[in-house]
């Protein structure tokens, strides 16, 4: 799983105070999940295969605020992975949201190895799937990072342009968490990052 929203946000939001055009802010955001990718040492895809990693046109209708119930007594469970391996989560909050006309609600997860330790304690992990999956996008779903510290005033900002494929999208080997059915949005999600061709 890689955490890179927060250094992306970062660079996004500075070019923001820029006025610099939101499609311009998603190019720049996709080049550095791109450089991360490319750095991490377990080589989920190969420097040759860079070229094979595409995304959909920017799509702001697909940046929204969405509000934000915390669930309180929540308890740690086991979420399958495609290795067949389990790992240990929690739920941190819901996300209530619109798009177009659908209300729509996606879970938001702990992952409990990160809370035990110092330096994701705030990372919240949202995987989905969608009606694009085995079409446009990775049959197994796609990721979104938040963070806590981005909740304001009971809300977050869900951006779909800035999801991404897990590692098992791209070769074999990894544990990559499935989207439990309680994230399966019954629409279409045509932004972010598509089907990985092998």
């Amino acid at each position: 799983m890689r955490y890179i929203f927060i250094c992306c946000q970062i660079l996004i939001c500075g070019c923001n105070l820029h006025g610099q055009p939101y499609g311009e802010t998603i190019a720049a955001y996709r080049k550095h999940y791109i450089e991360d990718l490319m750095a991490e040492p377990r080589h989920p895809v190969l420097p040759q295969q860079a070229k094979d990693i595409t995304f959909f046109v920017p799509d702001e209708k697909y940046s929204v605020w969405a509000d934000v119930k915390l669930s309180t007594g929540s308890v740690p469970f086991l979420v399958p992975t495609h290795s067949g391996k389990f790992k240990p989560f929690k739920e941190y909050c819901t996300l209530t949201f619109q798009i177009k006309d659908s209300l729509l609600v996606l879970h938001a997860y702990q992952l409990m190895d990160l809370v035990n330790g110092d330096a994701h304690t705030d990372d919240l992990f949202v995987p989905f799937k969608d009606m694009t999956n085995y079409e446009t996008t990775y049959g197994g779903g796609r990721y979104i990072d938040l963070s806590i510290q981005d909740i304001r005033d009971g809300r977050i900002l869900l951006d779909f342009n800035k999801c991404y494929n897990p590692y098992c999208a791209y070769s074999d080997g990894f544990s990559c968490p499935i989207p439990p059915r309680e994230n399966y949005l019954t629409i279409e999600i045509p932004v972010g990052e598509k089907v990985f061709p092998h």
